[in-house]
C-alpha cells in the first residue's frame, strides 16, 4: 500500500506561483508512474501531468503545458508539481496520484487528499 500526501496549496494571485508536493508513504515512489489530477466542469477529475518513475519521461495537459512544471526526488519520495503563471480557471483541488501504467484517465491505483489552489484575479 502506498499513502499519498499532497501539501502546498494556498489562496494566491493571478499571475503568481505555487509549488504543491505529494509525499508518498509505505512504498518507494520510484515504482510508480505520478500523476496529479484536478476537477473539471464535466469531469469527475481532469489529467494535469505525469511523471515516469526514473522521472526522465513528463507529460502535460495542454491546459497546463509551459506554465506548470512536474518533477521527482524518489531520495525522498517526494513529488512536485511546480505552478506558474497562475490563472484563476486554475483554481481547484488537485489531487496526486500513483500506479504502474502512465495514464490521462484517472486510472490510478493510488490517491492522495487533494490540496486546495485558489488563484484570484
Amino acid at each position: 500500500q502506498v499513502q499519498l500526501l499532497e501539501s502546498g496549496g494556498e489562496l494566491v494571485q493571478a499571475g503568481g506561483s505555487l509549488r504543491l508536493s505529494c509525499a508518498a508513504s509505505g512504498r518507494t515512489l520510484s515504482s510508480y508512474i505520478m500523476a496529479w489530477f484536478r476537477p473539471a466542469t464535466g469531469k469527475e477529475r481532469e489529467f494535469v501531468a505525469f511523471i515516469s518513475g526514473t522521472g526522465g519521461s513528463t507529460r502535460y495537459a495542454d491546459s497546463v503545458k509551459g506554465r506548470f512544471t512536474i518533477t521527482r526526488d524518489n531520495g525522498k519520495n517526494v513529488v512536485y508539481l511546480q505552478m506558474n503563471s497562475l490563472k484563476p480557471e486554475d483554481t481547484a483541488v488537485y489531487y496526486c496520484a500513483g500506479g504502474p501504467f502512465p495514464r490521462t484517465t484517472p486510472g490510478y491505483d493510488y490517491w492522495g487528499q487533494g490540496t486546495q489552489v485558489t488563484v484570484s484575479s
